[in-house]
């Protein structure tokens, strides 16, 4: 018999922090017992980014089907899977069971291993469609398909931005990718793309909720999409395009075009759309039926392209105030919704809201198709409701002022990029989750939605997406990234001694239409240790990932806070950071000064007081909308992006030094300093009081004064870098200490400094107005109430 070994399960990396498997655990030593996970504090958790780009030195995609283990356990072969080569048979980490190799698999040998068993492939990627032992069968891949959906209830300047924006992206699109168009204001238009010889448009009302069939009715569509109705049988001779029924080829052919087709009708298309017509009354706001408009889109790609990966992507420029999904009256005296409305249930239109996009997730969801929006308004658009819609289908979703704004027009330019600028769209996935018989899945916070695949691997208590062991992603990219919570249920036989495994293994199985067209399963089985938490209390301590725990606890809080209406965020977060301190903490009891915490919990409190802080946490001053956009890409980006999110970097610029990182105080400011912040949304650039009466006297413009020019000129260098590779882009605030836009960098400081003791501030720094307490101030009470527990 051999085995991989499980110590080859690799930490993570230090030049990439998620590693090779693109997973990272709150704890890399497992407690066995249900009491002393609970005395972890942090919960067991994994992130996992399923659809990130492969390490090159990863094997490429294998071109045969993988080998599950027998039912109920199901899990796919896997490196550390025990192998008997002169039986040809495998045993199952998971469950023990015992497989047997299938005859394709005959010359299995110690010195002839498939790629899927080597020590370093705990992550292998298969294409699927190939018959046992042959290559992936041939044929072409589905095109990907784009719908677009554009508000016109906008002023002509914005539709102009709108405009420009879609002939850069059209441009940017692969010759056979499949075209739409939507636009909507008062009354929802479908162009019909297929009908080049002049415009023709099918008209909805946007008074009134139309079902489905009502849509597929009206456009000639009737029974197209419905189930079984794709896979009627072709008669003789009839066209398919990529095995579709003809009826359905109709659709597409009128209504979803290639590019290379529809390019010239799409432009002049765009060159004759006007701001939308219908009058606005005095004191009211325009008739815009957004909910409509997205159930028309929606049931147009579940006639034509049902179970094929499609994008419906929403470009919003205002609130939805007729038909369903509204979210504000007409008349402009009632404001849009605000926190304290939906706190007092003073939003009369929110739940109304939340059901129907509810209920368009569903069918997206069914349909395997994603909802991207893109709000660009001074206004709320309804991003608060629609999040159900986005979340659970995989959308993307940017927020920002302005059609004509760098965040917008960047950030939709880069969905359609292909090259290293690419996001990797991937269409139409699935994931489940296998684990070892002691481990419980509780569920799921991210981009997904339940498939309700219940067994005997799900949780008694569920967050999240749970009660199921498989959820369906209709929309991922190489940075998406889902938060799975466990429980420890040790079964009787499994705590006696002598039965007891070292080791435990948790399986990720994703399959997802890869960008290229092509159908694939990535594999990924990660291996951690159990511990005696309570007698190998160091092994815990060694395999504690602080950022991995920052982030985990921030997305398990904004949950608590969208679903319990009396949750108090930041009382429970000192809560747990007082009971860890004190269960991991090195102290004397009742003495404060004698407390020290491990390597690899110094930072843990540093994240938990800018948590605290942050816009997660503090709604004041942020709208409805702005906060489900943050929480939305807290919740499924990478763990590096989150925690940028939580606590931003900071670094330095001077004649003194290098560029080097400065703590997050106000005490780094400085006359003659540039300070650059990376706050993940935005991205500022802060001149010093001297630095900027420098550069207002145009010194950077002198032969003899080149280094203040090139000083100048790092951060923006820094910051392209930083904007170059982040999806939405972020905003970028160039201010001036002792200027308005200072506030951006101000906000997110540590108050070491305020009005209180500007005695004590050292010359060309700063103060902050605010009575929050400082970090040294936090520690201090942590402190004192960590050693009295």
């Amino acid at each position: 018999m051999s085995a991989a070994d499980p110590s080859a399960a690799p930490p993570a990396a230090a030049a990439d922090p998620d590693g090779p498997d693109a997973v990272r655990l709150t704890w890399n030593a497992w407690p066995r017992s249900k009491v002393e996970a609970s005395r972890c504090v942090v919960p067991l958790a994994a992130t996992v980014s399923p659809a990130r780009v492969q390490d090159p030195s990863a094997p490429a995609p294998l071109p045969y089907p993988p080998l599950r283990c027998k039912p109920p356990c199901s899990a796919l072969l896997n490196p550390f899977a025990r192998v008997d080569f002169a039986a040809k048979i495998w045993i199952c980490p998971l469950c023990f069971s015992r497989n047997h190799f299938p005859p394709h698999y005959a010359a299995i040998s110690e010195s002839n291993v498939p790629a899927e068993l080597f020590p370093q492939c705990s992550t292998v990627e298969y294409i699927v469609g190939g018959a046992p032992g042959a290559p992936a069968a041939a044929g072409p891949p589905p095109p990907p398909v784009f719908l677009f959906v554009i508000d016109t209830c906008v002023i002509e300047e914005e539709l102009d931005y709108v405009k420009m924006a879609m002939r850069k992206a059209v441009a940017l699109l692969p010759e056979h990718a499949l075209v739409g168009l939507v636009t909507f204001g008062t009354q929802v238009h479908l162009h019909e793309l297929g009908f080049s010889d002049l415009s023709k448009i099918y008209v909805f009302r946007g008074t009134k909720e139309i079902s489905k069939e009502q849509i597929l009715d009206q456009l000639g569509l009737a029974g197209a999409g419905r189930p079984g109705f794709p896979k009627m049988p072709q008669q003789p001779g009839g066209p398919q395009v990529n095995g579709m029924h003809p009826a359905t080829t109709a659709g597409v052919n009128r209504f979803l075009l290639p590019v290379s087709e529809c390019e010239c009708t799409l432009s002049t298309l765009l060159d004759e759309l006007q701001p939308d017509q219908w009058p606005v009354e005095a004191g009211n706001r325009a008739i815009r039926c957004t909910g409509v408009a997205l159930s028309v889109a929606a049931g147009l790609l579940g006639a034509c392209m049902p179970g094929t990966g499609a994008r419906i992507i929403a470009l919003l420029g205002g609130p939805c105030t007729e038909g369903p999904g509204v979210i504000v009256s007409k008349d402009l005296s009632e404001p849009v919704r605000s926190h304290k409305d939906l706190d007092k249930d003073a939003a009369p239109h929110f739940q109304k809201a939340v059901k129907f996009y509810d209920g368009l997730a569903k069918q997206l969801v069914s349909q395997g198709h994603v909802l991207d929006v893109f709000a660009s308004a001074l206004d709320q658009v309804g991003l608060a409701e629609m999040k159900v819609a986005i979340e659970r289908t995989g959308g993307l979703v940017v927020l920002s002022e302005s059609f004509g704004h760098s965040v917008f027009k960047d950030s939709f330019k880069r969905i359609f990029e292909g090259g290293e600028q690419s996001l990797g769209l991937s269409f139409n996935g699935t994931i489940e989750i296998n684990c070892s018989k002691d481990i419980k899945v509780q569920g799921i916070i991210g981009p997904c939605t339940s498939l309700e695949k219940k067994g005997a691997l799900c949780a008694d208590t569920v967050v999240g997406q749970g009660n199921t062991t498989a959820w369906k992603m209709c929309g991922l990219d190489r940075n998406t990234s889902l938060t799975v919570f466990f429980d420890v249920s040790p079964s009787e036989r499994s705590s006696q001694p002598g039965h007891q495994n070292p080791h435990l293994y948790i399986q990720f199985v994703t399959s997802y239409q890869h960008p290229e067209g092509q159908m694939r399963i990535r594999v990924t089985t990660i291996c951690r240790k159990w511990v005696d938490g309570s007698t190998n209390t160091e092994e815990l301590v060694e395999g504690f990932d602080q950022e991995t725990a920052a982030v985990v606890l921030s997305r398990y809080i904004s949950l608590k806070m969208e679903m319990e209406e009396e949750f108090d965020a930041t009382r429970w977060l000192d809560r747990s950071l007082i009971r860890l301190c004190s269960r991991f903490g090195d102290y004397r009891k009742d003495d404060p000064s004698s407390f020290s915490l491990h390597s690899n919990f110094s930072l843990f409190p540093q994240f938990m007081f800018n948590l605290r802080r942050s816009q997660f946490v503090q709604v004041f001053n942020n709208s409805p909308d702005e906060t489900a956009y943050f929480r939305m890409l807290l919740n499924r980006e990478t763990v590096t992006n989150s925690v940028a999110m939580i606590q931003p970097s900071l670094i330095s610029f001077s004649f003194d030094s290098p560029p080097s990182p400065v703590f997050l105080d106000v005490a780094s400011i400085a006359a003659d300093r540039i300070l650059l912040l990376d706050a993940y949304f935005s991205v500022v650039i802060f001149h010093g009081m001297t630095i900027a009466q420098w550069r207002n006297m145009g010194y950077q413009n002198q032969p003899e004064h080149e280094q203040f020019a090139q000083l100048l000129q790092a951060p923006h260098e820094e910051a392209q870098m930083i904007i170059k590779g982040r999806f939405p882009v972020p905003r970028l605030v160039v201010c001036d200490q002792h200027g308005s836009q200072a506030r951006f960098l101000l906000a997110k400081l540590n108050p070491s400094a305020t009005y209180n003791s500007a005695h004590d501030v050292a010359p060309g720094s700063d103060i902050i107005f605010t009575d929050d307490v400082s970090f040294q101030v936090f520690c201090e009470h942590l402190q004192r109430l960590a050693v009295q527990s």
